[in-house]
C-alpha cells in the first residue's frame, strides 16, 4: 500500500481564521437518546476555512463557482518545494526550478512548522512573477501552506490575478509538517457547492508508485 500524508488542517472551534471571517462551529441538531437513534450536527464555517481551494469567483466576478470546477487540476502528480529566503514574498529566485520536471501541480512550503494554533498576520505571500514563471513551466495548480497567495493587506490581489490570467487553480492553508520535499500524487478535491467562492477540502499526498 502506498504511503499517505494528510496535508489538511483540522476543522475545529479553535481554528484560526482570516480576521473578520466566520469562525468554525459544530452544533448538535439531534442527539442519540431514547427518542432519537442518530446524531446529526450543523456546521457554521467560512468557505475559506482551513485547507481550501479558491474558486475563480473569489477574485473574478465572472469566474466559476466551486461546483463548476473541473476536477482534473486537483488530482494527479505534483511536486512539493520549500521556498528559500525569509522575505515577505516568495520570489522566483526563492524556488529551485531544477526540481520541476513539467509537473502541472506545484506545492510551495513557506513554514518550517505550520502555525496551527494562532493566526499569522505576516505569512509569506507569492510574487506574481513567481506565478508567471510557474505558468510558463506548465503549472496548472499552485498550492501553499500560507493563508493566501497575496499579503493580508493587499487590495490589488496581484498574485490571484496572475493566476486568473493563466486559468490556474489555487490551494491555500495546506500543512506540510513531516512531509519531505519531492514528487507525490495530489488528491485535493473541492466540495460541489453551488455559488461558493471557495471550498474546504481534505488534501492528501500519496506516495508515487
Amino acid at each position: 500500500m502506498r504511503k499517505l500524508w494528510d496535508i489538511s488542517q483540522v476543522l475545529r472551534p479553535s481554528l484560526p481564521v482570516w480576521p473578520g471571517d466566520t469562525s468554525f462551529a459544530l452544533d448538535e441538531t439531534w442527539t442519540i437518546g431514547p427518542d432519537c437513534p442518530v446524531k446529526v450536527s450543523k456546521l457554521s464555517l467560512s468557505t475559506h476555512s482551513g485547507s481550501h481551494g479558491d474558486a475563480p469567483s473569489h477574485y473574478d466576478p465572472a469566474g466559476a463557482d466551486a461546483a463548476s470546477l473541473d476536477l482534473d487540476p486537483y488530482l494527479g502528480p505534483c511536486v512539493l518545494l520549500t521556498a528559500s529566503g525569509t522575505g515577505p514574498i516568495v520570489c522566483p529566485e526563492d524556488l529551485d526550478w531544477s526540481r520541476l520536471r513539467g509537473e502541472r501541480r506545484v506545492l510551495i512550503r513557506t513554514y518550517s512548522l505550520f502555525p496551527s494554533d494562532a493566526w499569522d498576520d505576516d505569512f509569506r505571500a507569492i510574487d506574481a512573477a513567481t506565478i508567471e514563471q510557474l505558468s510558463q513551466a506548465g503549472c496548472a495548480l499552485i498550492g501553499i501552506d500560507s493563508a493566501s497567495l497575496d499579503p493580508q493587506t493587499s487590495k490589488t490581489m496581484d498574485a490571484h490575478h496572475a493566476v486568473k490570467a493563466h486559468d490556474m487553480r489555487i490551494l491555500e492553508g495546506l500543512v506540510f509538517d513531516g512531509v519531505p520535499d519531492g514528487a507525490y500524487e495530489l488528491i485535493a478535491l473541492p466540495l460541489k457547492i453551488a455559488g461558493a467562492d471557495a471550498s474546504p477540502l481534505r488534501a492528501v499526498l500519496r506516495e508515487l508508485r
